[in-house]
């Protein structure tokens, strides 16, 4: 028996197989969750989006994969039309979504635009508002919203930029969803995961050293893995965090904690050195 059996939930944001949110609906699916899932409108005829979305999810059973653009209000409201028409009701949402134009996002923050500011804001922060507002509908019995931060939007993260600013509105977001949208018990957290390779990601300067950087300060000595990502979503979205609202979870290794290099940290400048 799943820890998800006959359990109904949303995934939001997966891009491709390395994306977070895809290690997350896999370990769900495998605990027996039913899931539907969006994928980003296509602007040609080649479907390229759909079909790299269905590849994935189709194999799984997904009842409905459907186009959602969170930064339309109509979409969203056509998509969670479509969830209540397919399911009735929903038990959880995984909102795994943000962007902010490349351009924006690898200068410096003080030389961002005023129009990268608010896509990267609506898509990255504002979207899990109208999305929770959404998905809160069609959890008659109470429910669990889950979304995807990083640790620079707690610390300077030298190339996270602008990102880092929406990262730490996201996180308030979630405190304050959670006051609003406890007297109808339904839950909302967000996990701070370790640097891990995805297309997101890609848009970070050096990240190939900022992964070296996280194994070498990180307690654990390591990065986290993608399937324990899964297992702390799994956490968070069900019974066993009944009492967790509000809250961001470090799945990080530990390196959140440290605050001055580790023990490794000298064999890592050396190698900077020897470059």
């Amino acid at each position: 028996m799943g820890l998800f059996d006959g359990k109904v939930g949303v995934i939001l944001g997966v891009a491709n197989e390395y994306s977070i949110a895809w290690q997350i609906a896999k370990y769900l699916h495998a605990e027996g969750a039913d899931l539907a899932f969006n994928h980003l409108p296509d602007k040609d005829e080649r479907r390229r989006m759909e079909r790299r979305v269905r590849r994935l999810v189709e194999p799984i059973g997904a009842k409905l994969i459907k186009p959602c653009d969170v930064s339309k209000d109509e979409d969203i409201q056509e998509f969670f039309t479509a969830v209540k028409d397919t399911y009735g009701k929903i038990d959880f949402m995984v909102h795994s979504i943000a962007f902010a134009p490349r351009e924006d996002i690898q200068c410096p923050t003080l030389e961002a635009s005023r129009n990268g500011f608010h896509i990267a804001m609506d898509i990255s922060v504002y979207s899990l508002i109208a999305t929770a507002r959404a998905a809160s509908a069609l959890m008659e019995s109470g429910g669990a919203i889950l979304t995807m931060t990083y640790f620079g939007g707690e610390r300077v993260v030298p190339g996270y930029n602008l990102m880092g600013v929406c990262k730490a509105a996201l996180e308030c977001a979630v405190r304050y969803l959670a006051y609003d949208l406890g007297p109808r018990n339904i839950r909302v957290n967000a996990i701070s995961a370790g640097p891990m390779k995805t297309l997101a990601a890609s848009a970070v300067g050096d990240f190939d050293q900022m992964l070296s950087l996280h194994r070498t300060i990180a307690p654990l000595g390591r990065n986290v893995a993608q399937e324990e990502l899964g297992k702390a979503a799994a956490f968070l979205l069900s019974d066993l965090s009944s009492a967790v609202t509000g809250e961001v979870l470090h799945v990080d290794c530990g390196y959140n904690i440290m605050g001055a290099p580790g023990k490794s940290f000298k064999e890592f400048v050396d190698k900077l050195q020897a470059r």
